[in-house]
């Protein structure tokens, strides 16, 4: 069966995935870039960027995923859905290239944008828009895009396979944390550290029984 991956989601030194304050023109409110300023300096993300540790880990994106799923706050600011023309905060040609499952309760017609991506907007559980996912991976993996509030509801559900969390040394006080509710998760997997010059530190999560 094919697996269930978080590649490349930032968190801050106590443990928040954005900040307060999410709005239009502040995609991740308070926190800005600063969560992301590591995968900006990279050779992935453009010509001239480093091709050291954190180009490594965000290589592994895109290889072998077939379809993705993702909040509704990642696809957009608090209000997106009263936008009957919002198609999310990536241009014309999202960098997804894949099938696009947006959990949300403010569901609309499927949008067919350039490079392959199509974002479907589902009111699911996360077995179900699970299902979903795979059904359209067409036997590749499904990757978990985020935010943090959605990669909650699929870890204590027991459905993430393989996770990539980048810990950024900033402290953001408020906003949207990851591990609430989550303790003793790491009985569950085998779990590496790996510092980068940059200053973040690359944790990966490997489910045991997989």
């Amino acid at each position: 069966m094919s697996l269930v991956r978080i590649h490349n989601f930032a968190i801050s030194l106590d443990g928040f995935g954005t900040g307060e304050g999410q709005n239009a023109d502040a995609h991740f409110g308070h926190a800005g870039d600063r969560l992301h300023q590591w995968m900006f300096a990279t050779r992935w993300w453009g010509p001239g960027g480093s091709g050291g540790v954190d180009d490594v880990f965000v290589q592994r994106h895109d290889p072998g995923i077939g379809a993705e799923i993702m909040g509704a706050g990642k696809f957009g600011h608090p209000g997106w859905h009263e936008d009957p023309n919002w198609k999310g905060a990536w241009g014309p040609n999202p960098p997804f290239h894949t099938p696009v499952f947006i959990l949300t309760h403010h569901t609309r017609p499927s949008i067919a944008m350039e490079g392959g991506t199509t974002f479907h907007f589902i009111d699911a559980s996360p077995a179900e828009a699970l299902e979903a996912a795979r059904e359209a991976a067409g036997g590749q993996d499904v990757r978990l895009g985020g935010g943090a509030t959605m990669i909650r509801e699929f870890l204590a559900a027991g459905l993430v396979d393989h996770m990539h969390i980048v810990v950024v040394p900033i402290l953001l006080g408020r906003g949207v944390r990851l591990w609430d509710g989550l303790e003793g998760l790491e009985t569950n997997y085998d779990i590496e550290a790996v510092s980068s010059p940059s200053g973040v530190t690359h944790l990966t999560f490997t489910r045991r029984d997989v």
